[in-house]
């Protein structure tokens, strides 16, 4: 049974959620120089299983190693589970490196998820930096096949470059729904880019908020997310309960036995990667935490 909105992290494609099953690459994407989207089906005959938006699973490359990543895909395309990836390393390069039809070990899914059911009826603002859209592209797709059940939806996104975008298609035709707006800007424009330059944060002056009917979800690198916390509870009101964050780092096993992403009191992923600021107040920026 897939795991529900209310039921995050609940369903694994294994019995033992330490062995990975096996799955076949179904299609590779580029999305920019260094970063792909692959999706992965089930080599076994049995359904991908189904996730939650803000869950993530451990791939496995035979012969090189593990690495958690979020799922970027539709929560409600069954059959197949999408991933995107950036190549820094010799784990996510061999990665990216898959062509159809190559094999993937698949652990999961995992972790806590966005909190879409609770939210429902308010603004939903989602703030990304560089690859860290991926991780909230599908609470994207739910809120908009759920269109009703949420009022506006508002999607700030940054990156380093014009080149280093994700999903530029799908922004455009998100930019383009009802009581939606989309915002993008960048680093560094160069001499062809019409957009804009800046930080993420530059991008609140273009919003009109109302801060008790707000909820925000951000993913990004974590000096981005300070920002954007300070931004939002110091100058324009959001409580710290209505702030989520996806804390992705350190994660080697994916069930909270290795200690490699205990974060305070908590392990990121058994307890996130998906976690209210207000738990977060006083660990987010702490040196060497």
């Amino acid at each position: 049974m897939p795991p529900t909105l209310e039921q995050p992290g609940i369903s694994h494609a294994a019995s033992d959620p330490m062995r990975p099953e096996p799955y076949f690459v179904a299609s590779v994407s580029r999305e920019t120089h260094d970063t792909f989207t692959l999706s992965v089906e089930p080599a076994n005959g049995v359904p991908a299983a189904g996730f939650a938006p803000g869950q993530f699973s451990m791939l496995y490359v035979f012969g090189v190693g593990e690495l958690p990543i979020s799922i970027s895909g539709d929560p409600e395309q069954a059959g197949r589970l999408t991933y995107t990836v950036r190549s820094v390393g010799p784990a996510t390069q061999a990665l990216v490196s898959r062509v159809t039809g190559d094999w993937l070990g698949v652990r999961g899914p995992f972790g806590a998820a966005w909190p879409l059911e609770a939210v429902r009826g308010k603004d939903v603002l989602i703030i990304a930096g560089g690859i860290g859209l991926a991780p909230l592209r599908p609470a994207i797709y739910h809120i908009l096949r759920h269109r009703d059940d949420y009022v506006r939806l508002i999607v700030l996104y940054g990156a380093r470059s014009p080149g280093d975008l994700l999903y530029k298609k799908e922004l455009a035709a998100w930019g383009r729904s009802p009581d939606t707006q989309v915002l993008t800007t960048v680093d560094y424009g160069g001499v062809n880019w019409r957009g804009r330059v800046g930080v993420v944060t530059t991008l609140f002056r273009h919003l009109r908020m109302h801060p008790d009917k707000t909820v925000a979800f951000i993913c990004g690198p974590e000096i981005m997310m300070r920002y954007v916390i300070t931004e939002l509870e110091e100058n324009r009101g959001v409580l710290a309960n209505d702030i989520y964050l996806s804390m992705e780092r350190n994660m080697k096993c994916a069930v909270g036995f290795c200690g490699h992403c205990q974060y305070g009191p908590y392990f990121i992923c058994k307890d996130g990667p998906v976690f209210c600021y207000q738990k977060l107040r006083g660990l987010l920026g702490k040196h060497e935490l």
